[in-house]
Parts: structure tokens; sequence; C-alpha cells
């Protein structure tokens, strides 16, 4: 380049900087950006070197996955988790939309204690939308976002072994038996998606609460972690208060009372059951939260409601985490 050339080239550039005073600001802006996201990543660095390798169940309700963009960012949640080494295992209800098929055949639906009564036209009609619809929907969806997802019921390989639940409940089971060799099996090449459908020793299908397999499944397998995705904030106390956290025994007293009704019946009972089988923590969240299953996991604050074991009184010193 001759003398004149660079002598025009800089005073182009001169003349570009003047003009554009703020490209230092505007450059330093975008800096801080990137650090900002770099310590993001470094914030959740514990907390992902702490769940890497071990199994985090899942239970998602219908209702959450009825906004399609939530569905999108919860399939993208269970992609991190199995790109950064977290074995999860995604559970399923789908109440919304078995009441919505039982309504347009003119089966009248039931609940009692935040059980479905299930007879048999109810069951068909469970199976049906839990199997043939929600399950693979799922499946597809999450396999869509990066993550190889397996769906199936747990009446596929004896999976889940139930029996009748008491009470004038109909073809209503409770979990018996998981077979944890054939989720291991299964996690290692993908993430299952289970459907509350279970088997007696008969043969015969049983509609399950989504709630109490996902508890089952994660006291099975020696979960660290058990999540339920609905679409309530949490758990809420006799003051009417959003509980942070609530021990097992808080957590019994809050269904004894009547606190806690309906719906939260299910979840609080299989999280209790699955605490006293060595599961670390429980989670109620609001799945209507975009990624919130990652703010859960992965930072410090959480959201929603942690159920915890009882205090050892025998231990000194603060509880491991």
């Amino acid at each position: 380049m001759t003398p004149q050339a660079q002598a025009r080239a800089r005073t182009q550039a001169h003349a570009e900087a003047e003009a554009h005073p703020q490209a230092k600001p505007q450059e330093t802006q975008v800096r801080e950006r990137t650090r900002s996201k770099a310590r993001v990543l470094l914030e959740a660095l514990p907390f992902i070197e702490e769940h890497a390798g071990s199994v985090v169940v899942v239970k998602v309700g219908g209702a959450a996955m009825e906004q399609r963009p939530l569905a999108e960012t919860f399939a993208q949640d269970i992609s991190l988790l199995r790109h950064v080494g977290v074995r999860p295992v995604v559970v399923h209800g789908g109440g919304p939309q078995v009441t919505a098929m039982s309504e347009r055949l003119g089966i009248e639906t039931s609940f009692v204690g935040g059980h479905r009564v299930t007879d048999a036209a109810t069951l068909e009609v469970a199976r049906m939308v839990l199997v043939g619809l929600v399950n693979q929907d799922l499946a597809s969806l999450l396999t869509r976002h990066g993550t190889r997802a397996i769906g199936l019921s747990g009446m596929d390989g004896g999976l889940l072994r139930v029996r009748p639940r008491e009470g004038d409940l109909g073809f209503v089971g409770e979990v018996e038996r998981v077979d944890v060799a054939l989720l291991d099996h299964l996690m290692e090449a993908a993430v299952p998606v289970v459907a509350s459908v279970g088997v007696d020793e008969d043969g015969q299908a049983y509609n399950v609460n989504a709630d109490l397999v996902a508890g089952a499944i994660a006291g099975a397998t020696g979960a660290s972690k058990l999540v339920y995705l609905s679409d309530v904030t949490g758990l809420f106390g006799p003051d009417g208060g959003l509980v942070a956290e609530a021990t097992v025994t808080e957590c019994r007293s809050l269904i004894e009372t009547g606190v806690a009704d309906g719906g939260m019946i299910p979840k609080l009972e299989s999280a209790v059951a699955a605490l006293l089988h060595g599961v670390r923590r429980a989670h109620l969240i609001d799945g209507r939260i975009e990624h919130s299953l990652i703010l859960e996991l992965f930072t410090p604050e959480g959201i929603g409601t942690m159920l915890v074991p009882d205090p050892d009184p025998t231990a000194t010193g603060e509880p491991a985490l």
C-alpha cells in the first residue's frame, strides 16, 4: 500500500471513529454480557457436578404440558440434563387429556382423594390417551430437541407391577415393584418416558396416579432428586402462604389436617415414600415457568417447595446436602 493509500485509510478510520463514538463503550458492554454468561455457568458448575451420574426422576403433569412453548423449554431442560451427565427418567400424567376425551365419549369423570375413579370404560380411555397419545408425543418432542427418548408404559416388559388400590376406585392400582434392571438398561441409551399404567400378576392393566409412579421409580432407582412439575406454584401451608421447605413429618401433618387436599395428596404421599427410601430431595415446582427444571436444579435459589427427610436426632452439626 502506498503512503497516500495508508494516509487515506487512516483518515477514513478516524472519520468512522468520530461517527461512532459509542464503539468502545459498546464493546465494553458486549464483554460484560459475555462475563455474565460465564459467571452463570460457573455458578451452575457445583450443582452440575453434584448431579452428574445420578438419576433424577421428573414427573410432568398433563396440565403443565398443554402450553406448547413450555413443553418445548421442558424438552430443552431434559436435553441439558442428559448432556451434562444426569440420568433423567420422565414420568407423565395426562389428566386433562383423559378428562377431555372422556367427556367427548360421554363418560363421567370423578375423583376420590386425588385419584381418578376408573371403571372399564375409563381404563380404556386412559390407556388410549396416556400410552397412545401423550407418551408418544412427549418422547417425540424430547427426541426433536436432541435427546434420544424411549416411550413406554408400566405394562411394557412388566416395568410396573401393581396391585389394586384400596377404596372404591375401580381399576386404580398402586405400585408394588419397579423393574430397575430394565430402567437401568434403557437409561444407558436414552431417556425413558413412562406412562402411568401398570399390570398386576395376572396381566390386568390398572390406571396408576403418575405422582405415585414417579415416587416409586425414584425410590427404587435410588434417585438423588424427585421433581414434580405441575400447574401450581408449590405447597401452601395453613396460613395460605407458600412453604419453601417441609419435612416428612410436616407433609404428613398437612395431609392429616386437610390443609393438603385434592391432587396435592398423592404428590405428598409419593414424595414421603421416596424420601423414606433414600431419595435426598423432592421438589414441587411450577411447570408454567420457563426452564423451571433448570432453575430448581442448577441455581442456589431454586423455586417452589423443597421436601426433605426428617432431621436425624442422633446427628450432630449440619446435615449433609
